[in-house]
């Protein structure tokens, strides 16, 4: 899959329809993602894959991941919104 293809798939499954989720996953895409290492991406991809539901609780800080890559991930979503 080309680069630019692949960019444009994960930018629409980085659009959940949930405002509080866009806020986050969007901009993390455009500005980090393209610096993360393969490792990360694949965790992000797998972030993709689970349920709105689970995410906004993630995010929301209400619960973790119980998978230490996801855990990984949105531990790394949150600190780049959350002030130091």
């Amino acid at each position: 899959m080309s680069a630019e293809v692949e960019k444009k798939r994960l930018y629409w499954h980085s659009r959940r329809g949930m405002l509080e989720l866009d806020v986050l996953l969007v901009p993390f895409l455009e500005e980090a993602y393209p610096l993360l290492d393969d490792e990360d991406k694949a965790r992000y991809r797998r972030l993709l894959e689970c349920e709105d539901q689970d995410m906004f609780v993630w995010f929301m800080q209400r619960g973790e991941p119980e998978d230490p890559d996801l855990r990984r991930i949105v531990r790394m979503i949150l600190d780049r919104v959350q002030p130091k």
